[in-house]
């Protein structure tokens, strides 16, 4: 850091460590040299068939494409005026927390989960209340779920309640009656963001309705991962006029891009969202059978429930999550340690690719199996 910018970058972000995304780590700037299979980023491996007309872009799009809101609202079950269209779910995380929080408020999150929450709000300024999931043994729940005690305790020292369902990195659904207590419980005092970035693959699991019912929720949204638009960066933020308006005055003039809109508009019509729902049944199915065979190997602790298209499995003292990562790098597959987050050491997340991609995963942890 040269003299300069020591002396003038805040001093909350002299010592931040910055996300590490998921092509920080590893460079598609030689993708097309070496044939990798990249199962690190929770990415849908198929790609939507879509069209692109030029004939505008010459001119400023829409603040809110108005094909691009009505298409996700009918999708999503809510008005138009309840859905901002954002580059990606990501910038919803920022506007929230530019929006209601300033450098003498917090947010609370509840780790293991997404990283750029607290990113997001340090980057800010902001602070950030760490409140770690649980371990609750339950017939119809995963076992890692939210310290509602805790966190009501703290409600009233936060302005945002971040809560990923289902949960990255775990994969997991959140208990519904504990998101609903915490909505009810904080209604004076916090606003809870409901993160369903992964709703897609459990949709029976959303709790979009509650945006109607409760004036303190908001869920986030994406086409990144079920609908393959991953490298479109758009995300949707749903909420009530309130809440809106007040996001409002913060986004940017012009938050989505005219090629974005058409391409997005295009994957929330009738045919797009019935391609989405057939690769998600597809994935699904792959997820099942992949995790019914790590179930089988004996380097494997723990396979964590997931009604997503991603898989954490926590190794055992047979294989560590390095040589786990070491040995399919060498096959140019690409997977996610996740050792460093909260009460995950020694895990490693694998996102679900093709049948072939697979095939290849299920191969490599075999022949690891067999040489232990």
């Amino acid at each position: 850091m040269t003299d300069l910018v020591n002396k003038l970058i805040r001093t909350e972000l002299k010592d931040l460590v910055p996300y590490e995304s998921a092509r920080r780590l590893f460079s598609m700037a030689n993708a097309a040299e070496v044939e990798t299979t990249w199962l690190n980023a929770n990415e849908n491996p198929y790609v939507p068939t879509v069209s692109i007309d030029p004939s505008m872009y010459n001119r400023y799009p829409d603040f809110q494409p108005e094909p691009l809101i009505k298409g996700y609202a009918n999708y999503a079950g809510v008005l138009p005026e309840q859905v901002l269209a954002t580059r990606g779910a990501d910038e919803g995380i920022e506007l929230l927390i530019r929006t209601f929080c300033s450098s003498n408020d917090n947010i609370i999150i509840c780790p293991p989960t997404y990283g750029m929450y607290a990113i997001s709000a340090k980057t800010h300024g902001t602070g950030v209340i760490t409140i770690p999931l649980l371990e609750k043994a339950s017939s119809n729940t995963s076992n890692l779920q939210l310290d509602v005690d805790n966190i009501l305790a703290n409600k009233q020292k936060a302005n945002l309640i971040f809560i990923c369902c289902p949960n990255n990195p775990t994969g997991d659904l959140v208990n519904i009656a504990d998101i609903i207590k915490i909505i009810e419980s904080t209604a004076d005092d916090c606003i809870v963001v409901l993160d369903e970035a992964y709703i897609e693959f459990c949709a029976e699991a959303t709790s979009v309705s509650l945006i109607n019912k409760y004036d303190n929720v908001v869920v986030l949204r994406t086409l990144s991962k079920a609908f393959g638009l991953a490298g479109l960066r758009c995300g949707f933020t749903l909420t009530n006029n309130n809440i809106m308006d007040a996001l409002k005055k913060v986004i940017a003039p012009y938050p989505i891009s005219a090629p974005v809109a058409q391409i997005a508009a295009q994957t929330l019509s009738p045919d797009g969202i019935n391609w989405m729902k057939s690769k998600v049944a597809e994935l699904n199915a792959l997820r099942d059978s992949f995790i019914t065979n790590a179930k089988t190997w004996s380097f494997v602790e723990k396979v964590y429930p997931s009604q997503t298209n991603f898989v954490l499995l926590k190794l055992n003292s047979k294989l560590t999550a390095a040589t786990a990562m070491q040995t399919f790098q060498q096959q140019n597959i690409l997977l996610r340690d996740q050792s460093k987050q909260l009460m995950l050491k020694n895990t490693i997340r694998v996102s679900i690719g093709n049948q072939q991609q697979m095939e290849q995963v299920n191969s490599i942890f075999s022949k690891v199996e067999q040489s232990l």
